[in-house]
């Protein structure tokens, strides 16, 4: 991709905002429709999940602070469903799109960028009703999301986008990989300190250190929780999320002719 195209898509991003805004947001009230409390049952789900995790895990780990467990346990949880949702889903988004794709010009990026919408939407429909309960146990949580934990919620937006995309282009040229997504990922979920701490790896701690899921999870999740935010890691996480970016948008931009022989 050259710096012509590069700015030209940049521009169709940019101008094509409201659309895909509007079309991810009818999609979630899609996704809701003849519910009472709509996009809350998000919400609702993760803080069962949390609970139940939490009663069962707070034992078995043998915790000495359950308060703070709770809280550990319900950001990571929170942050690693939405990734792991989409993940899991992005090697079905050019086929869903099939119909559109063969019998448009539409730009395939719009596509990416409509499910982005989409995928924030449901994370924040979630993460703001984890985090409102979750300020029982800690007043000080939405405080320290908005002071420092902006910068790691960025990081989390960027990644949310460019990963997806990546695993999307891949699987549809490989489909073997589109088998192996889901096991990866439970593996990477059993693997992480999500329902664990860190510590308790002891010399296998290098697992989550080189562990890109778990630190944009983690960061985000300190951030909220400790109301720090280490300077020098969010750079490097930012730098390499603008890398993943670029690389993905380029991916999909080479793969362009062949997506429709693909379907």
């Amino acid at each position: 991709m050259n710096k012509i195209e590069f700015i030209k898509t940049i521009k169709y991003i940019w101008g094509t905002r409201r659309v895909w805004i509007y079309t991810s947001l009818a999609r979630t009230k899609a996704r809701f429709a003849r519910t009472t409390i709509g996009g809350f049952w998000l919400g609702i789900s993760n803080l069962l999940s949390i609970a139940a995790l939490a009663s069962v895990y707070g034992v078995v780990l043998n915790v000495d602070n359950f308060n703070f467990y709770v809280i550990y346990l319900g950001c990571g949880l929170v942050c690693w469903n939405s990734i792991s949702s989409a993940i899991t889903s992005a090697p079905n988004l050019f086929i869903l799109n099939t119909n559109q794709i063969l019998n448009t010009n539409t730009n395939y990026i719009f596509y990416t960028l409509e499910e982005w919408s989409f995928n924030l939407q449901g994370f924040l429909q979630s993460f703001i009703l984890v985090l409102v309960s979750l300020s029982f146990f800690k007043a000080n949580l939405f405080l320290n999301l908005l002071t420092v934990g902006i910068l790691p919620l960025i990081n989390f937006f960027i990644f949310l986008y460019w990963f997806p995309v990546f695993v999307a282009v891949i699987s549809l040229r490989y489909k073997d990989f589109y088998q192996l997504v889901p096991i990866v990922i439970q593996l990477v979920f059993l693997l992480s300190p999500f329902l664990y701490e860190k510590e308790t790896l002891g010399s296998l701690s290098w697992t989550a250190t080189f562990n890109p899921i778990y630190q944009i999870v983690a960061s985000l999740r300190d951030s909220i929780i400790i109301g720090e935010i280490p300077i020098e890691k969010f750079l490097i996480i930012f730098f390499l999320n603008l890398l993943g970016t670029f690389f993905s948008i380029l991916l999909l931009q080479k793969s362009k002719k062949i997506i429709p022989f693909l379907l």
